[in-house]
């Protein structure tokens, strides 16, 4: 299974209360599995029982449930847990239903699948102030990495965005101060991968060379002008 790509926006310092995913489809699943790797209590809950089968050992705790009854939750302890997130696919009713209870139990911070932007927008009127649009963010994603010179591209929001790429012939054998792209376009390379595949910071006075794979960052259309294909 594919690595869960969200998982930055959950801050490590907010899961210590363990993390509550309601519906395990191949969203809530991706996102459990991941979250279990970095360390973090998951406990599923899902109401097809083939579901709950297949996940069993695989998150935390796994229990088929009705997400939809306060009550159910409540016994789960799911208001104890630091963050709680609807994951359900396209049934609308039932992922509506079970942000609503969550919203009753008054516990943990609620995260939302949007399908649609109809269904975000119910979310963000429920008062969820944490939704992801991830078919849209993939999207996004591949549309960078189809017409740019970007070997991955992270959209942190409000237009920036973080993205990998490999150095161009013609910024190799400068200092970024020389390379003049913070200046001309507002982006700045924060890293540089090192040959053992770790990171390594960046100072005015690194000298790069051409080929490289370096981590930039700044406002999504400058990254595009800064490193287009040519």
């Amino acid at each position: 299974m594919a690595r869960f790509t969200f998982l930055p926006r959950l801050q490590q310092s907010s899961l210590e209360g363990g993390v509550v995913i309601i519906g395990l489809g191949r969203f809530g699943a991706a996102m459990g599995e991941e979250l279990v790797r970095s360390g973090v209590e998951v406990l599923g809950i899902d109401n097809d029982p083939g579901v709950v089968q297949a996940m069993n050992g695989r998150l935390t705790s796994v229990v088929r449930a009705d997400a939809s009854n306060v009550e159910v939750l409540r016994q789960l302890g799911v208001q104890d847990s630091s963050n709680a997130v609807v994951a359900i696919g396209t049934d609308l009713a039932s992922s509506i239903l079970a942000a609503s209870a969550l919203i009753k139990l008054d516990g943990p911070e609620i995260w939302a699948k949007a399908a649609t932007e109809q269904q975000g927008e119910i979310f963000a009127q429920m008062g969820i102030k944490h939704v992801f649009h991830p078919e849209k963010d993939m999207g996004v994603r591949a549309a960078h990495l189809l017409t740019q010179s970007l070997s991955d591209f992270f959209d942190l929001g409000n237009g920036f965005a973080m993205a990998t790429t490999t150095l161009p012939p013609a910024m190799g054998g400068n200092t970024i101060s020389q390379m003049r792209i913070r200046y001309d376009y507002g982006v700045t390379i924060v890293g540089v991968k090192q040959a053992d595949e770790s990171w390594a910071p960046i100072t005015p006075d690194t000298v790069l060379r051409a080929g490289q794979t370096v981590l930039v960052a700044g406002p999504s259309k400058k990254l595009d002008q800064a490193f287009v294909r040519g």
